[in-house]
């Protein structure tokens, strides 16, 4: 498969008076998902638009290997890109819709089959997309992306609205494309998800980029923190509130900014019973604390050398 990287070269864009992007440089690299990540209104979706040519930049370029969308020879066999569930005729079947697709884009005739086949719609194939959930409308605009089996995947928030099973789901399909050597750029104001699935993070807020860092660095600088299961979440709130300890309630447990070692003698002190201890490096805490804080852009170097092939 031959590798493609995606380069946002000084992305800006202006609405009006409003500037909702601003000089955004970054690199997206083969066999690696990259997680643009920031809260809503950031202007991850304005970016991602400009990258696809759906919008005209104020000043900047977004390339795949060094060519603009409306460049690219075959785009449908190089980038597939999934902006939001919907687009679909409700009436028309599932099989039909991607048909349509495949013979407007000249592809092979059975490229529908093997999409449904790869985003586990086979079964589906024939029922109407207005019988479809959300959670399978998003599968279906996967199966429509990967139609011409592309080296690029560009995904714009994709696990809103889905349950648990659909994220977990969505996020082996991209992980395993991903290590196929595929680059994968996906947005998402969930640091749950992206902590779970990307190598490479580019926060951004108020239109800016504010850090581009492996998920590795970037959890090395966050600090140590632990996730504790507990049947008496009160009683372990109450002996952290009297220690001086700060915590919150999370879908996973209590979040703990302290050592499972100080979080352990603690319950143990009070006796109060854990299900689960683990020390966690507190993410969520670097994540507010670029967002919310003051903070210069970064403009991190272009050069892929040594990515390419």
């Amino acid at each position: 498969m031959t590798t493609v990287a995606i380069e946002l070269s000084g992305l800006t864009k202006s609405f009006g008076g409003v500037l909702a992007v601003d000089d955004v440089t970054a690199v997206a690299r083969p066999g690696q998902v990259t997680a643009l990540l920031g809260p809503n209104g950031a202007g991850k979706t304005t970016t991602l638009r400009m990258l696809l040519g759906l919008i005209a930049p104020t000043r900047g370029a977004g390339t795949f290997d060094g060519r603009r969308y409306d460049e690219l020879p075959d785009p449908v066999r190089q980038v597939g890109a999934v902006l939001e569930a919907s687009g679909y005729h409700p009436g028309r079947r599932a099989l039909d819709h991607l048909r349509i697709l495949t013979t407007a884009s000249k592809l092979p005739h059975d490229a529908p089959t093997r999409a449904l086949a790869e985003t586990e719609l086979a079964a589906d194939a024939r029922r109407r997309v207005g019988q479809f959930s959300f959670g399978m409308r998003q599968r279906l605009g996967l199966a429509a992306a990967m139609l011409g089996d592309p080296t690029v995947l560009v995904l714009d928030e994709p696990t809103n609205g889905l349950d648990p099973p659909g994220v977990r789901w969505l996020r082996g399909y991209v992980r395993a494309l991903a290590d196929e050597g595929r680059t994968v750029l996906l947005s998402s104001h969930a640091l749950s998800e992206v902590e779970l699935i990307a190598d490479h993070v580019l926060v951004m807020a108020h239109g800016r980029l504010l850090r581009s860092s492996s998920l590795a660095a970037l959890r090395a600088e966050a600090g140590v923190g632990s996730r504790v299961r507990t049947p008496d979440p009160e009683q372990l709130g109450a002996a952290l509130d009297a220690a001086g300890l700060s915590h919150r309630h999370t879908d996973e447990g209590v979040a703990v900014d302290a050592t499972p070692e100080q979080v352990g003698e603690l319950a143990a002190l009070h006796r109060i019973v854990l299900h689960g201890l683990e020390g966690t490096a507190d993410l969520e805490k670097a994540f507010f604390r670029l967002t919310q804080e003051p903070h210069p852009p970064v403009t991190p170097p272009m050069s892929t050398e040594g990515v390419l092939s």
